[in-house]
């Protein structure tokens, strides 16, 4: 079995990029690099993409009349470099169900809270907010809902009395690193069943 190709979905500056993207270079990860494609044209991601040598591309949300054929122009590059596994990092565009049901259990996504609280955006204000003593990230399959995909791994993460959203969210960005890579890693290595809405890895 060949070495999978791990393409990215980014919207920003490609921090969570650049650390699976280094776990594929070093050989931790067992795969080959595929595609950055970003729908923000000033991304810093493009410019972290050219020094870990991947393609990348814009493309423009406005040029395209709906959600549907916006996604159906990031099909057409992700296939046309063989893209077995599409990994979002900091995507901020709602994928369509056209798009989920394309790859289907191979879209793999990183959320900084423990799902199934504070699913969607500004999850770590909100945990402050809310007052939990922990909070952390989780890794899952991207399915048609917002953050309700299936459960690959998770991190806790506890908060301390003098959190900032700032200082909280540096904290959870360190998990995320990790807990996405790994995942990433397991999936290119043929470890991930899913049984039901379960994600078994295997030993």
């Amino acid at each position: 079995m060949g070495k999978k190709v791990v393409s990215f979905l980014v919207s920003g500056k490609g921090l969570i990029f650049s650390a699976v993207a280094k776990g594929i270079m070093s050989g931790h990860i067992n795969a080959k690099p595929g595609v950055v494609i970003t729908d923000v044209g000033t991304a810093p991601v493009l410019k972290r993409a050219k020094e870990f040598r991947y393609r990348s591309f814009h493309v423009e949300p406005r040029e395209c009349a709906s959600n549907d054929e916006y996604d159906k122009r990031l099909i057409s590059i992700l296939d046309k470099y063989n893209t077995d596994l599409v990994v979002t990092a900091g995507y901020l565009r709602l994928l369509s169900p056209f798009f989920v049901n394309k790859y289907r259990n191979r879209i793999i996504n990183i959320h900084p809270s423990l799902l199934p609280s504070f699913p969607g955006i500004h999850s770590q204000q909100k945990a402050l907010d809310y007052g939990v003593k922990i909070t952390g990230c989780t890794a899952h399959f991207i399915d048609e809902g917002i953050d309700t995909g299936p459960i690959i791994m998770q991190a806790p993460v506890p908060i301390f009395e003098s959190d900032t959203v700032h200082s909280l969210s540096a904290r959870i960005l360190k998990e995320e690193f990790f807990v996405l890579s790994e995942s990433v890693k397991y999936f290119c290595e043929g470890k991930l069943d899913l049984v039901s809405r379960r994600v078994v890895i295997k030993k």
